[in-house]
């Protein structure tokens, strides 16, 4: 499981994928795939996004608790289509265009159970050490997780819907709707999705904060209401908050922290109104001091996600209708040659005015 490359000995050829050898070392190099289980399907991979921890992953060898020991093929935003199917399948055929929910769980354990898979203690993550990920030629995966692309919607947006999720998934979680006020810290790539997804859900009004003047404005140009730009400095907390909320000009019922910093979540915690929620999206520090007890003395909820579930269908319906447009967010674009998977992640770490980088295979 997990399941990965693969190699061809009838002359068809070699399955090479992108692995991460050792630090800030990725090697194309091939990759053998399990043999095709039932219930699985084949599927060539075409767009592959890349995320923060596959940079982590290349800077670090690790990301929170998860280390990488051995080498590892990278990559977990991804579509493509597929090129063969197991003799159960009967949803998908060769051909048909699918976005992969990148994440295997066991459906034995009480999470699991209980509809909450992502929480699942033996969940099979792509490019999740010691398992393998998509920046391959092919990979296999389970059908149940290859989710159909609508004709309307591209192969980079199928990809697309792995970080989108993230954004949903938060969402749910702290119940937004046409009732709910929106406050999101950080205007990376999770903080605009988590953005788009607010907006989908039917929030009024968000309010976006960043560091950073061209994030801002990318952000104004897919649709914050406000933008409000702060600095690092905890000092600047009191003021901070008071122009956030003048620029809401309304209670803020949600905040959502994308960075995951002491600065950023004592700003929500500061920020929200009392009876609201901060919903903890981003994990940039792995432990934090925050003023929680003035929060909890005006019952502001802290609630947490982790990753996401069943949110591949809606993604796809907001991404087919036309209530989210992702296209802006992916701002770079490589092929598959040794050099630009090296370019692309010097790209992707680098910042700048890098949002998504893109792999098109």
């Amino acid at each position: 499981m997990g399941k990965g490359g693969m190699s061809r000995e009838n002359g068809e050829e070699e399955n090479m994928a992108a692995w991460l050898v050792g630090l800030n070392t990725l090697k194309i190099q091939p990759f053998t795939l399990p043999p095709l289980g039932p219930h699985d399907v084949r599927v060539r991979m075409k767009a592959v996004g890349i995320c923060g921890s596959d940079v982590h992953y290349l800077k670090t060898l690790r990301c929170a608790h998860f280390v990488v020991k051995e080498p590892m093929v990278i990559g977990h935003e991804c579509a493509g289509i597929i090129e063969e199917v197991g003799s159960e399948v009967k949803t998908l055929v060769p051909g048909d265009r699918v976005a992969l929910e990148p994440g295997i769980s066991c459906w034995r354990c009480d999470h699991c159970k209980e509809g909450r898979y992502n929480l699942c203690p033996d969940m099979k993550f792509f490019a999740t050490p010691p398992v393998h990920g998509s920046l391959a030629n092919q990979v296999v995966h389970p059908a149940d997780l290859c989710f159909k692309l609508p004709d309307n919607v591209s192969l980079e947006e199928g990809a697309m819907c792995e970080p989108l999720s993230v954004g949903v998934h938060a969402c749910r979680r702290a119940n937004v709707s046409p009732e709910t006020n929106v406050l999101v810290m950080g205007a990376g790539p999770i903080g605009l999705v988590t953005m788009l997804a607010a907006r989908a859900f039917g929030a009024p009004r968000i309010v976006i904060v960043d560091l950073d003047d061209h994030r801002l404005s990318v952000a104004k140009d897919l649709g914050a209401d406000n933008i409000v730009k702060v600095s690092t400095d905890m000092k600047d907390i009191p003021e901070e908050v008071a122009l956030i909320q003048k620029a809401m000009a309304t209670e803020i019922d949600v905040s959502f922290d994308c960075a995951g910093f002491n600065k950023t979540m004592s700003t929500a915690l500061n920020a929200t109104q009392s009876g609201g929620k901060v919903c903890l999206v981003g994990m940039g520090h792995n432990e934090m001091t925050v003023p929680l007890t003035p929060a909890a003395a005006r019952e502001v909820d802290v609630i947490g996600i982790f990753r996401y579930k069943n949110t591949w269908p809606l993604c796809l319906e907001f991404l087919r209708s036309g209530k989210i447009d992702v296209k802006p967010l992916i701002t770079h674009r490589f092929g598959f040659s040794q050099k630009e998977v090296e370019d692309a992640f010097e790209t992707s770490a680098r910042g700048s005015n890098a949002i998504k980088v893109m792999f098109n295979l």
